[in-house]
């Protein structure tokens, strides 16, 4: 029932707009925007960059920062049910090459005080703001925080984004020590690096590198991990880099938050000279969200496109569409959705991207990151090509529903609140399986309250309080007004069957 994971996939064609509800947002938010500044987390000035160094300097550099920085990086230690229909996913480096044995060790079943999983975190406000992937929380029902100093605290999980790969958890305590986010725009290539964690069980390890790529989109949120509108600019570095270092930090030499690594290229899923970070940009405008909101704010383009950039992506397309485009910087406008901010700007089919303010784009990546760091009402200039003429719209973004204004969580929906969508079951399936009720579960969000009982895409939901369903209203209209705990019963990939609970969330 549940889908086998696949290996690392080329890039797909895919629009700036989804179908499907998401509360995935990148990038800290110019002061241009409608919406201000939600800075509750401490950043550098907009120029900061790396620090200038010589040969003679680096040692003394790399000891300043990294005693800045190992500090402020933790340990994270994932606890799930025994029960649970799955592990944690321990390492985004398992969804990027798979792993033989995993399906062996999700079957057996794992003592409650130990760990299903175990990353990184890094500290980025004394009163105990933690930042991390998402990836390093999925399906958790405990999250243990152990600091450098071996002080362990239960965290709370704050909210996630699967779209970015980012988490926000929250431990009681003050006085922490902490990063500052750096400006991520300012790295270049060629610049030093310092990447911190906790790697194969190694706790404060430091290694040190360079920047070796920027924007670097690698296909592997859409379509290894939970995401259904990925954002993807890493930092590429060959800092070295292994499982458990997910969440930690990449920083600078002056000890600032440049990314939080996330996952490595490799054949054998061990280190093999490069890693991805998620910059801080993106990050910081995500945990922003999640401690203003309550989720993650995006504004959508509405487009459909092809990037140019890619020549089988252009071939296929060619061959599908008997067109004779070519390959160059750009995006290719393939659909333009109704009621979106491109349609009332005057976008249409056939016109060519090349720019989003003052970002040049070349790529899918280029037009995620540029639009998906943007809230809801805000406003971008597109310059696009039009039968060889540049022309420039001014863009207000809308998010999925069509809104221009922020969404928080008293505006969620029964199913956006527990974290998952319900499709009925045939009749010939339940005669065939002998059910009198269900619903399939789809786009089950991971860290919900659905995946936090064991509950991924394909299981089978029979009754919700005790009440049989056959649908996604009568689970809505059962949870409308509901408050205190809620009773799912469902059915596993196994045929198994369980009983178990949540609080239903405000």
């Amino acid at each position: 029932m549940k889908n086998t994971m696949k290996k690392l996939l080329p890039y797909v064609v895919v629009g700036v707009l989804s179908g499907a509800t998401t509360f995935g947002a990148i990038k800290y938010v110019s002061t241009e925007t409608g919406n201000g500044d939600f800075s509750y987390f401490t950043k550098t000035g907009d120029n900061a960059s790396f620090a200038s160094m010589n040969s003679v300097a680096m040692s003394d550099d790399f000891v300043k920062a990294s005693k800045m920085t190992v500090p402020a990086v933790v340990t994270i230690k994932n606890y799930q049910n025994r029960n649970a229909g799955r592990s944690s996913e321990q390492d985004i480096f398992e969804w990027f090459f798979g792993d033989p044995r995993r399906s062996q060790r999700q079957q057996q079943q794992r003592p409650d005080n130990i760990p299903s999983g175990m990353g990184s975190g890094v500290i980025i406000s004394p009163d105990g703001y933690i930042i991390s992937n998402n990836h390093v929380v999925a399906g958790a029902n405990k999250l243990e925080v152990v600091l450098n100093n071996k002080k362990s605290y239960i965290a709370t999980l704050v909210g996630t984004d699967p779209n970015t790969d980012i988490s926000l958890l929250k431990i009681e305590e003050k006085g922490l020590p902490y990063l500052n986010f750096a400006n991520s725009d300012n790295v270049q290539v060629g610049q030093w690096a310092i990447a911190v964690g906790n790697p194969l069980g190694l706790n404060s390890t430091v290694t040190a590198g360079i920047i070796s790529a920027t924007g670097r989109g690698i296909g592997i949120l859409g379509s290894q991990g939970d995401a259904t509108n990925p954002i993807e600019s890493f930092i590429q570095t060959d800092a070295a880099i292994n499982r458990g270092n997910s969440g930690g930090a990449l920083v600078n030499l002056n000890g600032d938050l440049i990314g939080i690594n996330s996952a490595i290229a490799s054949t054998s899923g061990y280190y093999q000279g490069y890693g991805f970070a998620v910059p801080s940009n993106l990050a910081r405008k995500i945990v922003e969200d999640i401690k203003k909101f309550g989720l993650v704010q995006r504004g959508f383009l509405g487009v459909s496109s092809l990037d140019l950039s890619n020549d089988q992506h252009i071939a296929a397309y060619n061959r599908e569409n008997k067109t004779n485009l070519k390959a160059g910087p750009g995006i290719y406008v393939t659909a333009v959705s109704d009621n979106s901010g491109a349609q009332d700007a005057g976008i249409r089919v056939g016109d060519i991207i090349t720019k989003v303010d003052n970002t040049n784009i070349s790529s899918f990546g280029d037009l995620s990151f540029a639009i998906g760091s943007k809230r809801p009402g805000d406003l971008v200039t597109v310059t696009y090509l039009r039968n060889g003429k540049e022309n420039n719209a001014r863009v207000t973004l809308k998010d999925l529903k069509g809104n221009t204004t922020a969404r928080t969580r008293a505006d969620l929906t029964v199913t956006e609140k527990i974290g998952a969508e319900f499709e009925p079951l045939s009749d010939r399936f339940k005669t065939d399986y002998g059910l009198t009720s269900g619903v399939v579960t789809k786009n089950v969000v991971s860290g919900g309250e659905m995946a936090r009982i064991g509950v991924v895409d394909n299981y089978i939901v029979i009754e919700v309080n005790g009440k049989p369903v056959n649908s996604q209203k009568e689970i809505e209209n059962i949870l409308k007004n509901h408050k205190g705990n809620v009773q799912i019963k469902f059915v596993d990939e196994f045929g198994r069957i369980y009983t178990k609970g949540f609080a239903m969330p405000n």
